[in-house]
């Protein structure tokens, strides 16, 4: 009897370890399929990609970036791009980098719906973002935007919209 509960469970176990097995390669065939773009080498003349949905992948939190409205890419010197769907993980990912103060950066605007200089372009420190943080990119200066240094610095400290009492003061503000 105690063969037949040990045949038994060897069974069980290797019907779960199998399932498991399949599991992990539908997962790997899957994620190869995709093959998202998070770096991508040669951009000599550091202009922006034209960005399709569902093909890249931000460098920050690895979501995938679906939608363009708040589309930032940062050009190292050498050209490499990197791409992130709201420009306060952007900010997040460049803040440690050696290269934060020589980048090129292209943030969509929500303005003129192009992209534009991110050293150069006005933050908004309220609009929905795919992240969060409330970071919008505009073309043309308006009454309540801040400059580039100042949104990045705001980030860096935490005082962006997933942080609850600069939410709370921000949106009062806005009543």
């Amino acid at each position: 009897m105690s063969n037949q509960i040990g045949a038994k469970n060897y069974k069980q176990f290797v019907y779960v370890i199998g399932f498991i097995l399949i599991i992990l390669v539908v997962f790997v065939m899957m994620a190869k399929n995709q093959n998202m773009i998070v770096v991508k080498d040669g951009n000599a003349n550091k202009t922006p990609y034209e960005l399709v949905g569902g093909k890249y992948q931000d460098s920050d939190c690895g979501m995938v970036i679906n939608d363009m409205k708040f589309v930032s890419q940062v050009v190292s010197n050498d050209g490499k791009t990197w791409f992130f769907h709201d420009h306060g993980g952007m900010a997040n990912w460049l803040k440690n980098k050696p290269l934060k103060t020589t980048a090129t950066i292209w943030v969509m605007s929500l303005d003129t719906k192009i992209y534009i200089d991110g050293r150069k372009a006005w933050y908004s420190r309220i609009d929905t973002t795919p992240m969060g943080y409330g970071f919008g990119a505009y073309e043309n200066k308006k009454d309540g935007l801040i400059d580039f240094e100042e949104m990045f610095l705001h980030m860096v400290r935490g005082e962006h919209l997933k942080n609850p009492q600069i939410r709370a003061s921000l949106l009062k503000e806005i009543k």
